[in-house]
């Protein structure tokens, strides 16, 4: 029997749909393997679809061109290393999350992904059937056990896989990124080694797809002597990595020889890189070069054209000023500013015109009535209308600019500043806003493209947020300061508290009131006032098929 085995790590991007190109790259890493004298190439789950594919893996074309792609690759690498692949696999009216292992031209097994995740990002439940609990399969005399992604989240797959005879495991993921994940995944990962006694293998897939994120972040543990985990290889985070990782075989079994350990950076590094990558990533996946975005002096446009910039480079980002006689100097002072730091284009086209033709076809049926959101709104929608032609002339993608707190409680409007095909702030609090351009601006890595220094101007950081659609508007006009905003939206959406917890913690009763009635709607009154049993704040979010309808009403 082998004393030592080579694993080929392929922490790659594959692109949902592209089944040519995924292949493509596996057989690119697999020679990058064969020429390293690896036993197996690892790649992701469903790395040869792309993922996650959502309803396209239940159109059967689609899984049948997938499937002859796996076996395609099969007999092109048949002369070196196994492959182990993530793809579909459909047997009679079954359809399976599964792990291709390819072997000498032939597909030596597969495995059947048994725990589907069916919350949050996930909807797996309804689109594959459960795959039975397996055995591991013998690679090289070695016998391995490969979970795949949430089968390593709970113990019974791997339980069932150490009971059975194997001896490393080996868990490809397709794991979204969000703040401190790769802590929670270690969690888990430990306890399986703990649980098994076993090494633990744990590759991610990288990349953008969609408005989801994969970070990579494979790492590989060992057992420890005092009966924890101790982790031997660590990849970065983002990047495309492809790193051999080699095991040998002691008196306590099969044990990974430490290897590269890349610097993890921290919350705040880790979240722009994922915004960047997300709209780099989106931009070359939908066959975008170029961007657009409204530019109006403020702190959430500014940020928004950094990254952009960062992603794409600032030569292929557009920014446009569209002011009204109720933006002031300082706003347009701030936006040229913003712009020439970037060394972005910096556009401006007038409002006031279009906004007064409107007003004048719709002032027959608005006699009588006083100004309010609807004549704010027309400047908002205009804007839209504009940012849309220039978006359509040039075939550059228009970027929204709403931050997380804005959208939550609809201090936005609807075809107005909301419209866009892509928002690389979308998840962040205002208050996160303000901290993330002061963070750009004392750091910059080789990964941004855009310069670097202080390129957000330091007046932007600190002047009243507004949306400037009436005379002196401030954000705080309309809506609690965004420290306390920020804070009970927080408790209400991230950590699904309740009125009375938040008041626990020290926050104004009506305030917090208040701020449920912008999250959730008029509905959500009536529900309150309701008789009967209470499900949870978030459950009753999730539970109206067009919550958002009742977020943007009061906008309309």
């Amino acid at each position: 029997m082998p004393d030592r085995f080579r694993i080929t790590l392929g922490q790659l991007n594959p692109t949902v749909g592209d089944l040519p190109g995924n292949a493509a790259k596996a057989r690119a890493a697999w020679e990058q393997a064969r020429e390293a004298g690896s036993d197996l190439l690892v790649l992701p789950e469903m790395f040869i679809t792309g993922y996650q594919t959502q309803d396209l893996v239940l159109k059967a074309a689609f899984t049948a061109d997938a499937m002859a792609e796996i076996e395609q690759l099969a007999r092109d690498c048949a002369d070196g290393p196994a492959i182990g692949i993530g793809g579909p696999y459909a047997e009679g009216a079954k359809l399976y999350n599964a792990w291709w292992v390819l072997q000498d031209g032939k597909v030596l097994t597969r495995v059947l992904k048994h725990d589907l995740p069916h919350k949050q990002l996930f909807d797996e439940l309804r689109l594959f059937d459960h795959g039975p609990l397996q055995g591991p399969y013998s690679l090289n005399g070695i016998r391995i056990g490969s979970p795949i992604c949430e089968d390593a989240w709970w113990p019974d797959v791997a339980e069932t896989l150490g009971e059975s005879g194997a001896e490393i495991l080996i868990v490809p993921n397709g794991s979204p990124y969000h703040r401190n994940k790769l802590d929670l995944r270690m969690g888990h990962m430990v306890a399986r080694v703990v649980e098994s006694d076993l090494p633990l293998v744990y590759l991610n897939s990288v990349g953008g797809q969609d408005d989801q994120i994969y970070d990579g972040a494979s790492f590989v543990l060992n057992p420890g002597e005092d009966g924890g985990a101790v982790k031997v290889v660590q990849l970065a985070p983002f990047d495309e990595i492809i790193e051999h990782v080699d095991f040998a075989r002691g008196p306590e079994g099969w044990r990974a020889v430490p290897g590269r350990l890349d610097h993890q950076p921290d919350e705040w590094e880790q979240d722009y890189n994922a915004m960047t990558l997300g709209l780099r990533d989106y931009m070359r996946k939908s066959g975008f070069k170029r961007v657009v975005l409204g530019m109006s002096g403020g702190i959430d446009s500014a940020l928004v054209a950094t990254i952009a910039s960062d992603a794409i480079g600032p030569e292929n980002v557009r920014c446009v000023m569209l002011p009204s006689e109720y933006t002031s100097q300082a706003s347009l002072d701030d936006a040229a500013d913003a712009a020439t730091r970037l060394s972005a284009r910096l556009d401006t086209v007038h409002i006031e015109g279009a906004r007064d033709a409107v007003g004048d076809a719709l002032a027959h049926l608005m006699a009588g009535t006083k100004p309010d959101t609807t004549e704010e709104n027309i400047q908002s929608r205009l804007r839209g209308v504009m940012l849309m032609a220039i978006s359509n002339k040039f075939g550059e993608l228009l970027l929204t600019t709403g931050n997380k707190s804005e959208v939550a409680v609809g201090y936005a409007t609807i075809y107005g500043d909301m419209a866009g095909g892509y928002n690389p702030i979308k998840d962040l609090y205002k208050t996160r806003v303000f901290q993330t351009c002061r963070w750009r601006n004392d750091n910059h890595r080789d990964w941004m493209m855009g310069p670097a220094g202080e390129v957000v101007p330091p007046q932007i950081i600190t002047k009243p947020p507004s949306a400037e659609l009436r005379p002196d508007q401030k954000d705080e006009d309309s809506l609690p300061p965004y420290e306390v905003l920020d804070a009970i939206l927080e408790g209400l959406v991230e950590k699904d508290l309740a009125l009375k917890d938040l008041v626990a913690q020290g926050f104004d009763p009506e305030t917090v009131k208040r701020v449920e009635t912008l999250l959730y709607g008029s509905e959500w009154k009536r529900y309150q006032a309701a008789p009967g049993p209470r499900i949870s704040t978030k459950a009753f979010w999730l539970d109206r098929r067009y919550p958002l309808v009742n977020r943007w009403r009061d906008q309309l």
